[in-house]
């Protein structure tokens, strides 16, 4: 009899023990994380909206020279290390075989399974383009040409597109000889759609070559 009494009363205040972890407690809030209850939540992004997106600096994308050149990748080839276009360009910049061999890539093959190398490529055009551009950067820089406010950045991709020479024509008729690419994008567009970006670190070099 004693000791089912004990192994009752032992079941009893195991019981409490455990009962009493389940008693609600009263949290203290501070007040300062506390929000109205009619305050708003402000969702900004994602939204469905583009005019949300209008204002949006995002790192590295902006006016950087990142964002220069992620940009000018995705008109030419959609960024794509492998495309090959229907006119033989090659890799994420679209170079022609020629161009290429100004500055010093001779394999194609290797070229074009070399992402490192085609990053490389691209900035040692800019360079060789800069320097042979030099005079018109300087002269034309900030001044607007046949609609278009000429920059740095604008000339230089439009030099990738169709040559010096062909940027030179532009500027020097007053925008009435803008050259076409095979798919029918003109110097101007790439003069307009590319201007203002940073592309004061490139370093304009006489017959840059790749190393």
């Amino acid at each position: 009899m004693i000791k089912k009494s004990i192994y009752y009363t032992s079941i009893l205040l195991i019981i409490a023990i455990v009962s009493s972890g389940f008693k609600p407690y009263n949290s203290q809030i501070s007040e300062w994380l506390r929000m109205e209850d009619s305050a708003s939540l402000r969702y900004t992004f994602p939204s469905q909206k583009n005019d949300d997106y209008v204002n949006l600096n995002v790192p590295f994308v902006g006016k950087f020279f990142i964002g220069f050149k992620e940009a000018l990748a995705f008109k030419e080839s959609q960024g794509k290390y492998n495309k090959v276009n229907t006119l033989g360009y090659l890799g994420k910049y679209q170079f022609g075989l020629e161009t290429l061999k100004t500055i010093g890539v001779e394999d194609s093959l290797h070229f074009m399974n070399n992402p490192r190398l085609q990053e490389k490529a691209f900035v040692t055009l800019l360079s060789k383009n800069k320097y042979e551009l030099a005079d018109y950067i300087s002269k034309y820089n900030g001044k607007v040409v046949d609609g278009v406010k000429i920059t740095e950045s604008g000339i230089l991709a439009a030099a990738h597109l169709g040559g010096v020479g062909s940027v030179k024509k532009f500027l020097n008729s007053n925008g009435e000889r803008a050259k076409k690419d095979a798919y029918g994008t003109s110097v101007r567009t790439y003069l307009r759609d590319f201007g203002g970006y940073e592309t004061k670190g490139i370093e304009a070099v006489k017959n840059a070559k790749v190393k």
